[in-house]
């Protein structure tokens, strides 16, 4: 498969000022996951620590798509932020679930139980 035929859009907008909401289109692969890494980069440069990943349009993900989620979630623990995981296809959950990702990286419905997720995560790391 080349990008040509299954390109990656990823449409960014923030809910919240420290949160952002990833909505990713199309294969999720070796051939496009760099694609969502510039994102995910360029919003970690711009002080975001909560990010919330939209996968209800990606059907397929491999494991260059999963090294980019976990990279992620590393790096947001050192800030104390999260990476939230919206609405997998099943395919992608089937991954998710197979390789223990969906375990450690919350796993929600839709944006709002997600939002819902980092204001208890906020709630608690000040108590």
């Amino acid at each position: 498969m080349s990008i040509a035929q299954n390109p990656l859009s990823v449409e960014v907008s923030l809910p919240r000022e420290d949160v952002v909401l990833l909505t990713v289109e199309g294969h999720l692969d070796i051939d496009t996951a760099t694609g969502l890494q510039h994102h995910l980069a360029n919003q970690f440069q711009h002080g975001r620590r909560h990010f919330l990943l939209d996968l209800a349009a990606v059907p397929f993900m491999d494991s260059s798509g999963m090294n980019i989620i976990i990279r992620a979630y590393q790096q947001t623990r050192e800030l104390d932020g999260s990476v939230h995981i919206i609405a997998p296809t099943p395919p992608v959950r089937r991954i998710l679930d197979l390789t223990g990702v969906s375990i450690t990286v919350p796993v929600s419905n839709n944006v709002e139980d997600s939002l819902a997720l980092v204001d208890k995560q906020q709630g608690s790391d000040s108590a």
